[in-house]
């Protein structure tokens, strides 16, 4: 799709809105705390009661590589 623009160089109805539009936008990212956050949290309450990785995370991996490998090792001797 294209936009046509008037040989004289003066703005289309919708260019003005989007310049606009984008003017608004830079004014608000310009102003401390004006940021959108992009995942749409203000806030950290959804942190609460969360606990880190412990140390024994590879434990658990290397558990779930050992059921993987039992089941393709059944996998097998059935065909």
């Amino acid at each position: 799709m294209a936009l046509f623009v008037n040989r004289e160089g003066t703005r289309t109805k919708l260019q003005e809105r989007v310049a606009a539009n984008l003017a608004d936008k830079a004014k608000k990212n310009a102003q401390p705390g004006g940021h959108d956050r992009p995942d749409g949290v203000d806030d950290s309450a959804y942190m609460e009661n969360t606990k880190p990785t412990t140390s024994l995370a590879w434990a658990w991996v290397l558990i779930g590589l050992v059921a993987v490998g039992v089941v393709v090792w059944l996998a097998t001797l059935v065909i």
